[in-house]
């Protein structure tokens, strides 16, 4: 299995995780609260579902699917890293964001390689 194959998998199953538990763990909503954006956590778990499933099923159907989701978690992870940032997390605490950001950074130049030759 090559890196991005397996980078696709890790962040697709990833993002099933952590957006279901945005939808429903109690301690996210509690999280979201102390980010200062109680009102965006249903629509960030669906945004990381439906990311997970456009890397999972764009590997499989074509790579602009993937491409997309790619550059959306990618987005929406720099977007939480700043987050933490400004609430003044310790870096260790913001770091898996970043990590994120950019895992899907990669993996969106990755597929855009085969949309944008």
């Amino acid at each position: 299995m090559n890196a991005p194959t397996l980078f696709t998998f890790f962040s697709g199953i990833s993002f099933l995780i952590y957006g279901t538990s945005c939808l429903f763990a109690p301690h996210m909503r509690k999280e979201f609260v102390r980010f200062g954006y109680p009102r965006q956590r249903v629509l960030t778990g669906i945004l990381q579902l439906l990311g997970a499933l456009g890397l999972i099923l764009g590997y499989f159907i074509h790579p602009l699917i993937a491409f997309l989701a790619a550059a959306g978690l990618s987005a929406m992870m720099i977007f939480g890293f700043y987050v933490r940032l400004a609430i003044r997390d310790h870096i260790y605490a913001a770091s898996p964001a970043l990590i994120y950001a950019v895992l899907n950074l990669y993996l969106s130049v990755h597929y855009g390689q085969f949309l944008f030759p």
